[in-house]
């Protein structure tokens, strides 16, 4: 075996699956999902799936004498006359159970949750985070509005996706570090990205939750490769998808854009004046705009546009 191979670090995909199903059964896997470490547990199948689908590229971290941020799991309950999931954080149980199989979503929107509840570093804001030529745009938005639809269809056109569901903004430098997980999709969505993307990765599908039918979507090796590079904010979009709507763009005062974003701070209240301070000198180094669409290939060509612009 060639040197290089023997010093090369593990990856999910270079477990066969077996030896992964066994490791989350057991002690758990510890996997590097920049800036963080978790340590994943699970007897469930269709986590070790997931895994497997949408994470084959990332690192594995062995050994004793890594940092791990957090500790989580998802382990089987019986209930009466069905079987469930319940989410660990440190043997903590922050969630009702979900249906059984939920348990790979359940794993996703437990990591979320760890990040949003206890990593006070940076400022948390709910919001899909995308670069391209060295800016970055943030997209907030509440649910419906075809955030991750969008998000998802610009990473496939090129754009490095930082993450689907926050930005960690640094309140000291004003730059936001990657934290690229898989895109959440949601319904319509699902299929709608399937037919722009046949060979993208996807993994299991958990039908009948509380947000309806839900997939995940791997990253880009390009995301997955440069997820140590920070990059500044240039642009805060506030998408709104409308059925068979032309796209129509529309100037956010950036007095209103910087209300908005407070609001989908997590945590911007625990880093107090400082926070929102940061939050202020963010939105004046931005374009802040409202973003209506109907068609997507519509709405990639103005975002192209903007990153192409000098």
């Amino acid at each position: 075996m060639h040197a290089d191979a023997l010093s090369a670090p593990r990856t999910v995909a270079s477990l066969p699956p077996d030896e992964l199903a066994r490791r989350l059964d057991g002690d758990g896997i510890v996997l590097r999902l920049p800036p963080f470490a978790m340590r994943i547990r699970s007897p469930i199948p269709v986590v070790a799936q997931g895994l497997r689908a949408l994470y084959p590229d990332h690192v594995l971290l062995e050994g004793e004498d890594h940092f791990v941020d957090f500790h989580v799991a998802v382990k089987p309950r019986r209930r009466l006359f069905k079987s469930v999931c319940v989410f660990e954080m440190d043997g903590f149980q922050p969630f009702t159970p979900l249906a059984y199989g939920e348990a790979f979503a359940f794993l996703e929107w437990g990591m979320n949750w760890c990040v949003t509840s206890y990593c006070h570093t940076w400022i948390t804001i709910h919001s899909a985070v995308l670069e391209r030529n060295g800016r970055v745009v943030l997209l907030p938005a509440p649910p419906g509005s075809g955030k991750s639809t969008l998000c998802a269809a610009l990473m496939l056109s090129g754009w490095r996706l930082l993450s689907d569901e926050m930005a960690l903004l640094d309140p000291v430098t004003g730059l936001v570090t990657p934290s690229p997980r898989p895109v959440s999709l949601k319904n319509r969505s699902i299929e709608v990205i399937r037919q722009r993307a046949p060979d993208a990765g996807f993994g299991p599908v958990a039908r009948d939750t509380m947000k309806g039918t839900v997939a995940h979507m791997r990253i880009s090796a390009d995301s997955l490769a440069r997820a140590d590079e920070p990059a500044r904010p240039a642009w805060v979009v506030f998408p709104r998808y409308q059925q068979d709507a032309p796209l129509t763009i529309t100037e956010r005062p950036r007095a209103s854009a910087l209300v908005e974003l407070a609001s989908n701070s997590f945590n911007q209240h625990v880093h107090g004046r400082d926070g929102f301070q940061a939050l202020a000198r963010l939105v004046d180094g931005c374009a802040c705009h409202d973003l209506a669409y109907g068609q997507l290939d519509e709405a990639i060509a103005w975002f192209n546009a903007q990153a192409e612009a000098a």
